[in-house]
């Protein structure tokens, strides 16, 4: 069972695992970088962050991805680039388990319950891109994330979920 949700707070996919988890009161938390940098200024003090020694976006990114059980990257695209190729690359050299989900993904959905439940994830890195790279990378994350774990909670009166069946 999924116990809490780590990013760096960059805008896109890091913000939605945060907000999410703020949305149904799970733990948040991560490393970002020094001064709380992101593309769209300083990070918000809603966030449970604590900062790197450094400005650098690379320290928060090994760090969250050290300090978590498991990693996802979510993109809309296929192709992996930038900070989320630097994310599952330091997966890779830690022996974490990573997976990325793609809005091309035939079930994201399922597929992000099974990574999680297969590697026995409690604390979950979220990463991925950023808003302005590839914009409305947040509320496809937000809703994916909320679609696989919090279903329950956000439609009471259903049974099931997304991808049962």
């Amino acid at each position: 069972m999924l116990e809490k949700i780590v990013s760096g707070g960059q805008t896109g996919a890091d913000r939605a695992g945060l907000d999410a988890a703020i949305r149904w009161d799970l733990p948040h938390g991560g490393w970002c970088p020094l001064g709380r940098r992101a593309e769209d200024g300083p990070i918000s003090s809603q966030y449970n962050l604590v900062e790197t020694p450094d400005t650098s976006y690379l320290w928060r990114t090994e760090w969250n991805v050290r300090d978590s059980d498991g990693t996802v990257v979510f993109t809309l695209a296929r192709r992996v680039t930038g900070g989320s190729k630097r994310t599952i690359h330091f997966a890779n050299q830690l022996k974490k388990p990573c997976k990325q989900i793609c809005m091309a993904s035939y079930r994201p959905v399922e597929d992000l319950r099974r990574f999680v439940a297969r590697h026995g994830i409690r604390v979950l890195n979220v990463a991925g891109s950023s808003e302005s790279k590839e914009p409305g990378i947040w509320l496809w994350t937000f809703e994916t994330l909320e679609a696989a774990f919090f279903w329950d909670k956000a439609h009471p009166n259903t049974f099931g979920g997304p991808d049962e069946g």
